[in-house]
């Protein structure tokens, strides 16, 4: 049996959602790879009477690319906080019908203003956490590494070619420049070329740059160290308890990964249904259970796995809370330097 809160199923009830009266039609919902455990879209489905198919991409460049190209036909989906406005520049998203929206009441209270979308126009948080990198220990010289980025974008020579990056402008810049003590959005060309002169010393020390199949490659042992984000960090420390997250002094990214409805969707009512659906605590915790990633509504907590809060790489310990650094939205002129210096890298 589904287990159904009283607002969830009051809810229900106010959108004829319940019972043999379910609603009719379809969803398609598109994610980040290996990101939403595929039986939660089927209790979605038994819950609502809604058809829902799931599609993946590897970055919020692809997805960009594709939303600019008029392609995907989405209903839902899930770009990160840094390219929210970018989004909503290009008028590439749509505003919500709050009425639609009840349980955005379930918000914990540090969500529920967010600098990128502060009024939830456009966006409500799906999962958050941080990307920092991880490293084997059994495979690192010494068996352990200074809570730096230091090991990462000046790997000992023994790394060589066991060391991955993920493939993203806005994952690998922003920490090469706390590294180097330079503002993430500098406008100065001169700290630019520092961050892409830092960039392409590491770049011969790769192995490759991707954002797929970060858990597989730790867990398998296949490379020695990884820029990562910790849900997959705690995934694969599941299968190789060898691995160390890193909290690097110099600051680590935090994350804020939304929901959205893109600007043409085909059937933006049942958008709205399976937004709201997911703001309900025991849905939401079954995708952090799934994907090992914390989540911004309240009460959710008592459904999610204890195993994500004893692990620090998920529960971010006290002393390293300063270490945090949320999402900062650039400047045009800060953001062309940025995409100038990756364009550069990627030849």
């Amino acid at each position: 049996m589904i287990r159904r809160t009283p607002l969830a199923l009051s809810v229900l009830l106010a959108l004829g959602l319940t019972g043999t009266a379910q609603a009719a039609g379809t969803l398609n919902f598109a994610n980040w790879s290996d990101y939403y455990p595929p039986e939660l879209l089927k209790k979605f489905e038994a819950d609502t009477g809604i058809k829902a198919t799931l599609d993946a991409y590897d970055s919020n460049e692809t997805l960009l690319a594709k939303l600019k190209a008029g392609g995907g036909n989405y209903d839902v989906i899930v770009p990160s906080d840094s390219f929210i406005q970018i989004m909503v520049q290009e008028d590439l998203l749509q505003k919500f019908d709050k009425s639609q929206l009840p349980n955005l009441k379930n918000l914990a209270p540090t969500f529920q203003s967010l600098d990128f979308d502060p009024g939830h126009d456009y966006t409500v948080p799906y999962l958050w956490g941080t990307t920092g990198y991880s490293y084997d220990a059994k495979a690192v010289p010494g068996g352990v590494v200074e809570e730096s980025w230091k090991a990462f974008f000046e790997p000992p020579a023994e790394l060589k070619g066991k060391v991955v990056a993920l493939n993203s402008a806005d994952d690998l810049y922003p920490p090469a420049a706390r590294y180097l003590g330079i503002d993430v959005c500098t406008e100065n060309p001169q700290d630019a070329k520092k961050i892409q002169e830092l960039l392409l010393k590491q770049k011969d020390m790769l192995a490759m740059y991707n954002s797929d199949g970060t858990i597989e490659r730790m867990a398998a042992g296949e490379v020695a160290m990884h820029q990562q984000w910790n849900g997959a960090f705690h995934r694969a420390k599941e299968q190789r308890d060898s691995l160390v997250y890193v909290y690097p002094k110099e600051g680590i990214s935090a994350f804020i990964d939304n929901f959205a409805i893109p600007k043409g969707a085909s059937n933006v009512k049942e958008a709205h249904v399976f937004i709201n659906w997911m703001m309900q605590p025991e849905n939401i915790a079954a995708a952090s259970n799934f994907a090992k990633y914390n989540n911004a509504i309240a009460g959710a907590e008592q459904f999610m796995d204890k195993a994500l809060f004893e692990d620090p790489a998920i529960n971010t310990p006290k002393d390293k809370l300063d270490r945090l650094r949320p999402f900062q939205l650039c400047s045009p002129k800060a953001l062309k330097l940025r995409s100038t210096v990756w364009t550069k890298l990627k030849k």
